[in-house]
């Protein structure tokens, strides 16, 4: 998880960085080592869920969501590959897909209404400013699935 913090700060900036350090780190098998700790300790449901999703937004950034996934849940559960996989694909398309609604349902809105008659490109600021409001809509939008997914034990708290 510990890959998906920098990207989830391209996007959500200081926000991010804040529950890294106040949350997030806590879980890191360093962190722990450090504080000769075995397990992390609790916190708030919602920080829970916000690591989560921001897992779920940095493999959908990197186009590697289940992969990504699959590298979290596989060892937590000592899993094998194939099996890996297999948890891996249920915990992550649920969520996977309610973030891309959000994004993708951003950019729909980006192309067809705020600038239908000149499209943007990704050489200009506003083009990556407008995607980061839609990676923060994606992770709204991946909230709810996210809390129902560790509710019932798909996805592992971390």
């Amino acid at each position: 998880m510990e890959a998906g913090w920098p990207i989830t700060a391209v996007y959500f900036g200081p926000l991010a960085v804040w529950v890294y350090w106040r949350y997030a780190r806590r879980t890191s098998p360093r962190w722990l080592d450090e504080q000769g700790l075995r397990s992390p300790p609790d916190h708030p449901k919602w920080v829970t869920t916000a690591i989560g999703v921001s897992h779920c937004g940095a493999g959908c950034t990197l186009a590697l969501g289940i992969l990504f996934q699959y590298w979290a849940l596989a060892p937590m559960r000592g899993l094998n590959f194939r099996d890996g996989i297999r948890s891996a694909a249920k915990a992550d398309v649920l969520s996977l897909t309610a973030f891309e609604i959000g994004l993708f349902g951003w950019m729909a809105i980006m192309v067809f209404v705020l600038f239908p008659s000149s499209p943007l490109h990704p050489t200009t600021p506003v083009y990556w400013f407008l995607m980061q409001i839609g990676m923060i809509l994606g992770f709204a939008t991946s909230w709810p699935a996210n809390v129902w997914l560790i509710r019932k034990g798909i996805k592992e708290v971390m």
